[in-house]
């Protein structure tokens, strides 16, 4: 399945752009997408935790993706 993967903040530079696809097996979880991610990217595991949008709503790790959906990687925020 392909899957268009935003990111956000700190995480666009881990990762070295805004946009990309990655392909997934069918019904994967949000779960074993984080992992996914982290194995391709292991810059994320420098970050404790980060959100994680499925077509522009927040996801909890047992969501399964379809093929089409776009995933946002939202990291922590912080401001004054």
């Amino acid at each position: 399945m392909n899957i268009k993967t935003l990111f956000f903040g700190i995480t666009t530079d881990f990762v070295g752009a805004s946009e990309i696809q990655i392909d997934v097996a069918e019904n994967t979880s949000i779960k074993a997408f984080k992992s996914v991610l982290k194995k391709a990217y292991s810059q994320l595991e420098k970050i404790n935790s980060y959100a994680i949008a499925v077509n522009e709503e927040y996801a909890t790790d047992d969501l399964i993706l379809k093929n089409g959906d776009v995933v946002a990687v939202i990291p922590p925020v912080s401001g004054g």
